[in-house]
């Protein structure tokens, strides 16, 4: 069985810094493009960053220059490093392998970050 556990999230105030993991099991993540999403609550699942096999990366906007996707196929592991966070960046974060036949998703863990 797919499964995958997300960690690091937490409460922290306007400027900190947070690094969340995503850890795969029943699952090599190798050859999967991984994705970071977030859901704040009363709105839509919102697409953060990727980071292909090959390690190109992409975000959205808003996290641009703040955000850093990585990913350690040894541990079966991708990381999303948050820097100078904003009260709009208050979700749950989720992550996400796509594979050409298959998505398979994480079950979030809460970044809340106060003013």
């Amino acid at each position: 069985q797919v499964q995958f556990a997300e960690s690091g999230g937490g409460l922290v105030q306007l400027g900190g810094t947070l690094r969340l993991s995503c850890t795969g099991s029943g699952i090599t993540i190798r050859p999967y493009t991984m994705a970071w999403y977030r859901q704040a609550p009363g709105k839509q699942r919102e697409y953060v960053a990727t980071i292909t096999l090959i390690l190109n990366t992409n975000y959205t906007d808003s996290v641009k220059g703040r955000f850093t996707i990585s990913r350690d196929n040894a541990k079966n592991t991708v990381y999303l490093q948050m820097n100078s966070l904003k009260p709009e960046d208050t979700a749950v974060y989720l992550c996400a392998a796509h594979g050409r036949y298959a998505t398979y998703w994480g079950q979030g863990t809460q970044v809340t970050v106060s003013s």
